[in-house]
């Protein structure tokens, strides 16, 4: 499915391409690093809808969520965190127990990487509708029912998704360097050109940006409850990506650039269809604010 400027349907996505507010800050726990993060898309109100009317990157199999390809580990310490807890997961947690062993692993190669193994045609550690622990990541169940975060069990991008984190190394003109680090959307294309395959993808869709689904936080691998915006309701994902300090300070911009949004339609008028405020006889006062899906979203619910 190519971006579509405008919604039109329940799985339409809107335009990957437009404008972002994005802000720098240096980070407090680390003079070498400054962290870049994406307002726009940290203040939507976008959240995990699997197992809410979630229609799957695959058509076909709506059921998987995102969880059809299986995921790739990024190091062995990723894998590694996995392995603990694969060995405390009984066979009433996990459909495909069996394949801890004996039947081949819970892990294959992928070239020169190493990913979650596919059986039955998506991940083996998805639990299929109908198990008796309810369907949804094992990994993610087992954390839930523990009382411990997600992140602590899943595999990296597991967790992350669909948080971006990106580095680079910037050098200035007196010779002297920084790091880098962005937090943002993962989106369509950042997946590579396999990305433009999937039949839906959720950052882009309003249906995924609270628009007019009940989203409840549950064992099933979803997102959480309400209309919170991403900062907020990731924020354990957050921290664990950018420290304690760093998500302070970025926590901080976040509620200043909401008021600023509140503020501005207020005494402006409402924000466009394109995300920009429009003063009374149409003027756009400001670049994009709101995130397209979240301004979507918004529109559907009210109609």
């Amino acid at each position: 499915m190519s971006d579509a400027s405008t919604p039109d349907g329940p799985g339409t996505e809107t335009t990957g391409d437009a404008g972002r507010t994005w802000v720098e800050f240096d980070d407090p726990a680390d003079a070498a690093q400054r962290f870049r993060c994406d307002l726009t898309w940290l203040t939507s109100t976008y959240r995990c809808i699997f197992g809410c009317g979630c229609p799957g990157i695959d058509a076909d199999r709506p059921d998987d969520g995102c969880c059809t390809l299986g995921a790739h580990f990024t190091d062995e310490d990723d894998v590694t965190r996995v392995a603990a807890v694969v060995d405390d997961l009984g066979d009433d947690e996990w459909q495909y127990r069996s394949w801890s062993g004996e039947s081949g692993g819970w892990s294959e190669p992928e070239g020169d990487e190493v990913k979650t193994r596919v059986v039955d045609g998506a991940c083996v550690f998805l639990n299929r509708p109908g198990f008796p622990a309810g369907a949804g990541c094992a990994l993610h169940q087992a954390a839930v029912v523990r009382g411990v975060e997600p992140l602590t069990a899943k595999p990296d991008v597991c967790w992350q998704l669909p948080l971006r984190r990106t580095y680079r190394t910037v050098t200035e003109n007196d010779g002297t360097s920084y790091l880098e680090t962005s937090i943002g959307e993962y989106r369509r294309r950042d997946w590579g050109p396999g990305g433009h395959d999937f039949d839906w993808y959720c950052t882009s869709s309003p249906l995924a940006h609270a628009g007019g689904v009940d989203v409840t936080d549950g064992a099933a691998g979803g997102g959480r409850s309400g209309s919170e915006p991403l900062f907020r309701s990731s924020e354990a994902e957050l921290r664990e990506l950018m420290g304690d300090q760093g998500y302070a300070e970025l926590a901080a911009r976040c509620e200043v650039h909401l008021a600023a949004v509140a503020a501005l339609v207020s005494s402006a008028g409402p924000i466009g269809p394109a995300g920009l405020a429009v003063a009374p006889g149409g003027r756009a006062l400001l670049p994009l604010l709101v995130h397209p899906a979240t301004l979507a979203a918004r529109g559907a619910s009210a109609s």
